[in-house]
This record gives C-alpha cells, sequence and structure tokens, in this order.
C-alpha cells in the first residue's frame, strides 16, 4: 500500500490536546487497518514565532509543500500580542493558504440529532441541519492591495482595504461549489452585494455564467450576504451548499457553526486546484473553534472539530470515503451514547474530558470497522 503522508502542525493553546486525539486515531488506523500513515511535525504559530521568530519556518513550510496533506490545530494567543504583525501567530496559517494556492475552505455545519437542544435556536429549526459553505480563500479584501494606514495629518488617519476579485478566482470557487452541490442536494446560493459593491456584481455575473455553461443541471439562487445571515439563523435547514466570497465566507460560516451548539464541534478544509499532471490538491485541514487559551492545558477542550477535520482529510485527500463515512458515525454514536466536554454538556448527559472523549470515538470508530 502506498504511503499517506501528513504534516501534523498542531500550533498554539488547545491545539496540541486536540491534535493528541487524532494521531492515537491515526496510530490506531496504521496498526489494526494498514492505514500507511507517515505523520511529520512541525511548528506554526506563536510556538513557531518562539523558536524561530518567524510564524512558520521555511522548512516547515517545506514539509507542508510535500505533504500529502496538513492537519492543523489552532494558533495564537495573549501572549503573543504585541509581536510584530508580520510575524503574529495568524501569519503562518496564512502563508499556509497563500504558498499552497488554498483557493477554496469547505467549512459543514451539521447538528447532530444528540445536540439539537444545544443549539440557541428551537431544536426544529436546526436539528439535521446539514449546510456546506464554499468560502474563497486566497482574494478578496484580505488580500487586495492597497492595503495600508495613511497619516493625513492634524491627527487624522486613513486605513485602506481593497476588495478585489478577478473572473478567473469567482470561476474556480463556484465550480467547487457546483461540483460539491451534485453529491449532495444538488443546490448552490449565492452571496455577495451587489446591490453596493462592483465586486459583487462582477460576482453574480460570473457565477451565473459559470452556471449556465458547465453546471446547469444544478439548482441555483443569488441571495445578498446580508440577508443570508439573517436567512441562516430564520431557517438554515433552506441551504445545502452556499458560495461566497473571503470576507462574508468568514462571517457567514461562523454564524452558521453557532447554529450547531459549538464551535467546538465543526471541522474545515481548504483545497487548492487539482495538480495537472497528478490530479491531486494541496490541501489543510484545521477546526474552526480557535486556540481558546483560556482553557489551554486543562484537559477539557473539545477534540471532535479535530477529529472531524481528520474524516473531512480522508475524505478528500485520500477518498477514503467509507473510513469517513465511518468516522462520522462514531462522533455521532458516541453523542448519541451521552458522553459530552463541557462546551456541549446538558442535564443528565456524561461530563468527560478531551481524552476521554477522543479515546471514545476511536474505540466506536474500530467497532464500526471491525
Amino acid at each position: 500500500m502506498a504511503t499517506r503522508k501528513l504534516l501534523l502542525l498542531a500550533g498554539d493553546g488547545i491545539g496540541p490536546e486536540a491534535m493528541a486525539e487524532v494521531k492515537k486515531l491515526i496510530a490506531a488506523m496504521n496498526e489494526k487497518l494498514g492505514a500507511g500513515f507517515e505523520t511529520e511535525e512541525g511548528l506554526v504559530g506563536g510556538c513557531a514565532y518562539d523558536a524561530h521568530g518567524q510564524a512558520i519556518s521555511d522548512a516547515d513550510m517545506g514539509k507542508a509543500m510535500a505533504a500529502d496533506a496538513t492537519l492543523f490545530g489552532a494558533v495564537g494567543g495573549p501572549k503573543w500580542d504585541a509581536v510584530p504583525y508580520e510575524v503574529r501567530p495568524e501569519a503562518g496559517l496564512l502563508r499556509l493558504r497563500k504558498d499552497m494556492q488554498l483557493f477554496a475552505n469547505l467549512r459543514p455545519a451539521i447538528c447532530y440529532p444528540a445536540l439539537a437542544q444545544s443549539s440557541s435556536l428551537k431544536p426544529e429549526v436546526v436539528e439535521g441541519l446539514d449546510i456546506l459553505i464554499i468560502r474563497e480563500l486566497t482574494g478578496g479584501v484580505y488580500f487586495g492591495e492597497p492595503k495600508e494606514i495613511i497619516d493625513l495629518g492634524n491627527g487624522q488617519k486613513r486605513g485602506i482595504d481593497t476588495q478585489v476579485y478577478d473572473t478567473f478566482e469567482i470561476e474556480r470557487i463556484a465550480g467547487v461549489a457546483f461540483e460539491l452541490a451534485r453529491t449532495r442536494k444538488n443546490k448552490v446560493c449565492s452571496m455577495e452585494k451587489r446591490n453596493v459593491m462592483k465586486s459583487g456584481v462582477l460576482w453574480n455575473e460570473v457565477v451565473t455564467a459559470t452556471h449556465k455553461a458547465h453546471y446547469s443541471d444544478v439548482e441555483l439562487s443569488h441571495m445578498l450576504a446580508d440577508a443570508g445571515g439573517m436567512q441562516l439563523v430564520r431557517w438554515p435547514k433552506q441551504f445545502d451548499v452556499i458560495v461566497t466570497d473571503n470576507l462574508f465566507g468568514d462571517m457567514l460560516s461562523d454564524v452558521a457553526a453557532m447554529l450547531t451548539g459549538s464551535l467546538g464541534m465543526l471541522p474545515s478544509a481548504s483545497l487548492g486546484a487539482p495538480d495537472a499532471m497528478t490530479g491531486k490538491r494541496k490541501a489543510l485541514y484545521e477546526p474552526v473553534h480557535g486556540s481558546a487559551p483560556d482553557i489551554a492545558g486543562q484537559g477539557i477542550a473539545n477534540p471532535i472539530a479535530m477529529i472531524a477535520s481528520f474524516a473531512m482529510c480522508l475524505r478528500y485527500s485520500f477518498n477514503m470515503v467509507a473510513e469517513a463515512d465511518r468516522l462520522e458515525a462514531a462522533i455521532a454514536a458516541v453523542l448519541d451514547d451521552g458522553l459530552r466536554t463541557a462546551d456541549i454538556m446538558s442535564d443528565g448527559m456524561t461530563k468527560v474530558g478531551t481524552v476521554q472523549m477522543g479515546d471514545a470515538i476511536v474505540e466506536k470508530f474500530l467497532a464500526l470497522s471491525a
């Protein structure tokens, strides 16, 4: 069996604790299932700054470029609030996205039936929720130039960020959304702000043209991004796949995340374009919960988002669809058994820590794989 090369970048805060549970799962898959995973580890974020003076070293960046996939934990914390902007912990993640050309961010929002009561919305609004937000990740206002603060004199300054999109950037992210919709409910909603933004006008035009030319079998609708945010908290199950730009995707995916009850539950994938020779995509997988420095080192972090990110890795980087399905089923089964970390705890459930939750999921996964 060919070796499957994984780079593990645990990062800061609760990242190492969550990553430890994935490492345990990988070891079990290698031992029990002959999965053939070969792992390397590196530093990213604040820990990389402490070691190298930069948010990710050139050597670890090289490991990411060479790996079949990268698993990423979390970066940042108050310890590094005062470091120079260019080497802040988050710069490591941005470099990974930029150098690996990871233009498509996949953010599923799934509400497990056992957790419907944990959402801030009524259970009937979120129970069974399964939507996928496709966020363009390498363009837009986060990367557009000019990006600067200008001193105007007389105590006045001007902050400038530039929202820029080219046709090809919109075409390729729309293509990802339409292709993934074909594997789901065959429905895409494109969100932008064409009523006030020229980039939104172009976005709408290009998505519409791409749909007409190549994906007319998929149902397409359009919605202004602010209205989309409102509809996500009114009746989220009307959506299947949502495609949007970098800025709106950042905000809308966080809104969708909280529909499920906890940021600690949700994974993400960031994918590049298929290689012309091999067809493989550069890919990075990460939980959306951040470094949570307030609970780091206490053994109470929820590892499910990190484990679910590995499930996405199995599905999209290694085409191990059956294994991904079983891992996701194992997560659901453990929740059905009543196990809860502190962030999703409710009356009548059994409170467990990070390690206990990870152990239970590994055990259930192996049982399902027997």
